[in-house]
């Protein structure tokens, strides 16, 4: 079992704390998979009633997955790549699929990889200090563990905001585009989790309204109709268009901070995200991450967002492609292409 996370029964529950404080608890691959085998031991075991995810330290649950492993694998192919995508979207599944109940704490900085093993839970908690974000394009790659089936739920065109901007979510804010449902003081935790072990009768979710506090409407929701104009084109152009044209301060942050995105990725962003709308299942939405998200890392896009960000450190990234016009509907469209038989995750959809 990987030291990087905590697997225990406490009491009526399986616990499961990620344990990479120093790294804001990044998901490595063998957390995946040890976080995988403890929820399928766990589905028949009668001693467990629930399960509760939560991370060490007071500075987030997750802050995404371990995209320094997935950077140093490049120049050996994209086996290793695959594989922890592919066990980490399956996990994102299985996770949604629980056949008990699955409260997260969303407690401080979760994002990337974190929102896949807390967003898709029968319960997700928020903290006061909860901060969320999808910020995928940042480093040539999309929205995913689940991602684009979240956001392309939220209301109106909020997911494509958040998908396209990476903007960081509130509390208030998750509430309201249905990346969480209740929040709790984080001074109520240690009560939750103790109330949670100890009575295998109760139901999560009566234990968590006991202690959870009214949230009021956040800037997301403010803003909402705003987006829902603004981010309604029917391409990444229209929507800067609209932006510029709208011309308010919020409307000129969110244009520069659009322009340090990977061209690419924010257009097969947009189109991902109006493809899950019309999607049965996070399973097929999945099934289509995956098959993005690989062909973006064999390009190399992702490998550069990566060495700009976190390695070179040097917020300089040569996309592949550098401007959005240099990104052809024929692009987007081999992106999101079936992979070859034998390829694909197994999901039907």
């Amino acid at each position: 079992m990987s030291e990087d996370v905590i697997i225990r029964i406490e009491g009526a529950a399986g616990r499961i704390t990620l344990n990479r404080p120093q790294a804001l608890n990044a998901l490595t691959y063998p957390m995946v998979m040890a976080i995988g085998a403890a929820l399928a031991a766990w589905s028949s075991d009668p001693a467990v009633a629930l399960v509760v995810l939560d991370g060490a330290g007071d500075r987030g649950l997750c802050a995404g997955g371990d995209v320094l492993s997935l950077h140093d694998s490049y120049r050996a192919g994209p086996e290793f790549a695959r594989r922890f995508w592919a066990d980490e979207y399956r996990l994102n599944d299985a996770i949604a699929r629980y056949p008990k109940p699955y409260v997260a704490l969303m407690d401080g900085i979760v994002m990337g990889g974190g929102i896949g093993l807390s967003a898709h839970a029968s319960h997700r908690v928020v903290t006061e200090r909860s901060m969320l974000a999808m910020p995928e394009t940042g480093i040539g790659l999309i929205p995913d563990v689940g991602g684009t089936w979240l956001l392309a739920r939220a209301p109106d065109n909020t997911g494509i905001y958040l998908g396209l901007s990476g903007a960081r979510m509130t509390a208030a804010d998750a509430l309201f585009a249905g990346f969480a449902d209740v929040c709790v003081p984080v001074a109520q935790l240690p009560d939750l989790i103790a109330a949670l072990t100890a009575v295998p009768n109760a139901r999560p979710g009566d234990v968590i309204a006991s202690l959870a506090q009214e949230t009021p409407p956040g800037d997301l929701q403010a803003r909402s109709k705003e987006i829902a104009h603004l981010f309604g084109g029917a391409s990444v152009e229209a929507i800067l268009a609209a932006l510029a044209r709208d011309g308010d301060p919020w409307a000129n942050k969110t244009i520069a901070g659009l322009k340090t995105k990977s061209p690419t990725a924010l257009k097969v962003t947009l189109a991902a995200l109006r493809a899950a709308r019309r999607l049965p299942s996070l399973a097929a939405a999945l099934d289509m991450e995956y098959r993005i998200v690989s062909r973006l890392f064999e390009d190399g896009e992702f490998n550069e967002g990566v060495r700009a960000l976190l390695v070179d450190k040097d917020r300089a990234p040569k996309w592949r492609r550098a401007t959005l016009e240099a990104v052809s509907d024929a692009d987007i469209g081999r992106l999101m292409a079936p992979l070859p038989v034998g390829e694909g995750l197994g999901h039907a959809g």
